[in-house]
């Protein structure tokens, strides 16, 4: 979405890219506390993550527990943050609850049927394309695929709906989760992966995405008794002040790590210079988890296989 300009207020270019990122601190500014020259640490970055050096203001920066690797370190903030301020601080999530969550292979999702299983009961329902149930299908209670008439599906098994719907997609998604939702139930809308539909921003795409949109009556809230709601991890942190709130979370969740009961997903690592070939593969859904940049790691050799050429056709 940053590539295409899909998002608001995009910044100029050139511009480096990347929220998070893990790493070894190298040196410390004259007021900062806590943090020593060669600590373990992953961080949120407001952008400039995908390079070999980073600078972030000390608030966004965690120490890594002992057993986590650098990749899955890189891979924690963002999806575990995000998946537990929705479950948790807006959606109260309780014992005997139910939970759809599409993209159900991607990084949040993981970290959503993970964060689920930490209390007692709660169903999962996940959307996800269909070469990646075999995968996931042990995270997730029902799973669908993510082209099928899921509504249809869930109200076969549960007829009332579900008490939690959380979106990523947005179009015409956003009235099939609102219709999904319980007496008291919950929607949010924390992504719109569906404005992102060729390999280059369409404004027609785009157009089309946003006029599926369901129109949200107030009263239909009211008489329905629905929450919708919206969360951004990046402008909680960046943008509304919020780094001591996140901080708490951050530490209930290396809290859940440590007891071995959440574990990043990390679906495959990347040289810097292998960067467009890991979005493509992002692009076309092709991973399960998070795709990690890895500076440490050379590019990928390309092999190509030469053949005799004595016997080759002559022109």
């Amino acid at each position: 979405m940053v590539r295409q300009g899909n998002i608001d207020n995009p910044p100029k270019t050139p511009l480096v890219p990347g929220f998070e990122c893990s790493g070894i601190v190298e040196a410390l500014g004259d007021s900062v506390k806590g943090y020593e020259i060669g600590d373990r640490v992953m961080a949120f970055v407001n952008y400039n993550a995908w390079a070999e050096v980073v600078c972030t203001p000390v608030e966004f920066v965690y120490k890594i527990p002992d057993d986590m690797s650098f990749s899955e370190a890189a891979a924690f903030p963002m999806n575990f943050v995000t998946a537990y301020m929705m479950l948790f601080e807006v959606a109260n999530l309780r014992e005997g609850m139910s939970v759809l969550v599409h993209s159900a292979g991607g990084g949040v999702g993981q970290a959503v049927a993970q964060l689920c299983s930490t209390v007692p009961n709660v169903t999962v329902f996940g959307t996800a394309s269909t070469f990646k149930h075999e995968a996931i299908k042990d995270s997730v209670t029902h799973l669908f695929d993510r082209n099928a008439d899921y509504v249809q599906e869930v109200k076969r098994i549960s007829a009332e709906g579900v008490d939690i719907v959380l979106d990523c997609l947005c179009g015409d998604n956003t009235g099939k989760g609102l219709s999904l939702l319980k007496p008291l139930g919950t929607y949010i809308l924390y992504g719109s992966s569906n404005m992102v539909t060729g390999e280059t921003k369409s404004f027609f795409s785009f157009a089309k995405s946003w006029w599926q949109v369901e129109k949200v009556n107030p009263i239909k809230l009211y008489e329905e008794n629905k929450v919708i709601a919206g969360f951004s991890l990046l402008n909680l942190l960046f943008k509304q002040g919020r780094a001591g709130l996140i901080r708490g979370v951050v530490d209930k969740l290396t809290g859940l790590y440590n007891q071995k009961k959440i574990k990043p997903v990390v679906d495959s690592l990347w040289a810097l210079e292998e960067v467009k070939e890991a979005m493509q593969r992002i692009h076309d859904r092709g991973n399960i988890g998070k795709l990690i940049l890895d500076v440490e790691k050379t590019p990928t050799p390309l092999w190509v296989t030469l053949g005799d050429s004595s016997n080759a056709p002559s022109s």
